[in-house]
């Protein structure tokens, strides 16, 4: 089992930044493949970047430009850089974590409200 622990979402102004945090405990082996997804009211969960052990990433279009992820393998943390935010990035934040960089891992984190005003 792995459990992730999200911190840093809130409501910041259009054009402000964000930086969340993942950490991960437990079966860290299973943590390979670290990613972001997203999913806004009505609509389903989307990839917003994904990162592996190695450091290996992959944005999705939206974001591209203004996010970026990264980890520290020692604290077995992932963390997101949000920059430029848009009124359109509003959404709950959610760690995943698995061994596959084509397909969401089996461990998701709690979620992390990121209201961005315009």
């Amino acid at each position: 089992q792995v459990q992730l622990v999200e911190s840093g979402g809130g409501l910041v102004q259009a054009g402000g930044s964000l930086r969340l945090s993942c950490a991960a405990s437990g079966n860290i082996e299973s943590t390979n493949v670290m990613a972001w997804y997203r999913q806004a009211p009505g609509n389903k969960r989307d990839l917003v970047a994904v990162i592996s052990r190695v450091g290996w990433s992959r944005y999705a279009d939206s974001v591209k430009g203004r996010f970026t992820i990264s980890r520290d393998n020692a604290k077995n943390t992932v963390y997101l850089q949000m920059n430029s935010l848009k009124a359109e990035d509003t959404a709950v934040y959610y760690c995943n974590a698995g061994l596959n960089p084509v397909v969401a891992g089996n461990y998701w984190g709690q979620g992390t409200q990121v209201t961005v005003s315009s």
